[in-house]
């Protein structure tokens, strides 16, 4: 019988090699910092969508694969944003949310022009609104076409210190600390540091999941800490509500019932755009982990419902 230590290097093993190579990739030309970007296609593309990663300081692998059955009948073009991934810099001056509206800005001239399909994950939803209240008062590109916004991080500053309290209380919880406790005593760091790797990262991210055991089906990323902490300071005592009101774009809104960020956040951002909405059950921060079939369906009716504002 196969040990649970080589159980684990098989199931990352396999998570990797789901992952097919893009159809095309690069470096972008017109951003102050050459930032990564891939693109993944069928063979006849019904338009293109712009998938905004979280973090913020995170990079885009971490949606994958599972977010690329969005590719099967749509091009897909993600890239890693500023000081993540392949988007790193050794430059210290401070990334702030202005930065990564201006880089999108830069990434949708360059790479898709034209009508703009955004979807954004946690704290990349949040760039999607960033950038189209920017937008819709003429400070940067086009206004979206539409929006899809998965799980996204929280609205305001209250709802980001109820997420930070309560995402808290869950890996302090004595399931979680029992986890760690049993980790640190197996000299597993000594005997397999891949699988100690592994593991260290599945509960790291267990408080975010409906079901913790869930987390090992999510590819491992890691988020550079300077840029988060930057980016979440320049946002300052923020409330995206009101502006979000005044924006005239069709979006949808996903949430799970389970995600430690309130889903009072996700219903007041509807609430704003008049979006539709789409709350998952037995389900926190990971759709696309724990609730892929309802997610997906969610996303092809809506992108269906709204083709002709893109002309597909």
């Amino acid at each position: 019988m196969q040990s649970r230590d080589g159980r684990d290097r098989l199931h990352g093993a396999l998570i990797n090699a789901r992952i097919r190579a893009p159809r095309a990739s690069g470096l972008t030309t017109t951003t102050a910092l050459p930032l990564y970007w891939c693109r993944y296609a069928p063979h006849a593309p019904r338009g293109t969508l712009v998938v905004l990663h979280g973090g913020p300081g995170a990079h885009h692998d971490y949606l994958l694969p599972q977010l690329l059955a969005l590719a099967e009948d749509r091009t897909c073009l993600f890239y890693d944003q500023r000081g993540g991934g392949r988007s790193k810099t050794d430059d210290r001056a401070p990334i702030t949310w202005r930065t990564h509206v201006e880089d999108l800005t830069a990434v949708l001239a360059e790479l898709a022009p034209g009508p703009v399909s955004l979807v954004g994950y946690s704290w990349g939803a949040l760039l999607a609104m960033l950038y189209a209240i920017e937008a819709n008062a003429g400070g940067a590109g086009p206004v979206p076409s539409r929006m899809v916004l998965l799980d996204p991080a929280p609205v305001s500053r209250a709802f980001r210190d109820e997420f930070e309290t309560e995402f808290a209380r869950r890996q302090a919880s004595g399931g979680a600390a029992a986890l760690r406790d049993e980790l640190a005593s197996s000299g597993l760091r000594d005997s397999d540091p891949t699988a100690y790797r592994q593991r260290t990262f599945e509960l790291s991210v267990a408080g975010y999941f409906a079901d913790p055991r869930r987390a090992r089906d999510l590819t491992p990323f890691r988020v550079t800490g300077r840029v988060q902490q930057s980016v979440w300071e320049s946002l300052g005592a923020f409330d995206l509500v009101p502006a979000l009101r005044d924006l005239r774009v069709p979006a949808l809104v996903v949430h799970g019932r389970q995600d430690p960020i309130p889903l009072a956040s996700a219903e007041a951002a509807a609430d704003a755009l008049s979006a539709q909405r789409v709350w998952l059950d037995d389900c926190g921060h990971v759709p696309y982990v724990e609730q892929p079939e309802a997610l997906f369906a969610a996303i092809r009716l809506f992108l269906g419902a709204t083709a002709y504002l893109v002309e597909e």
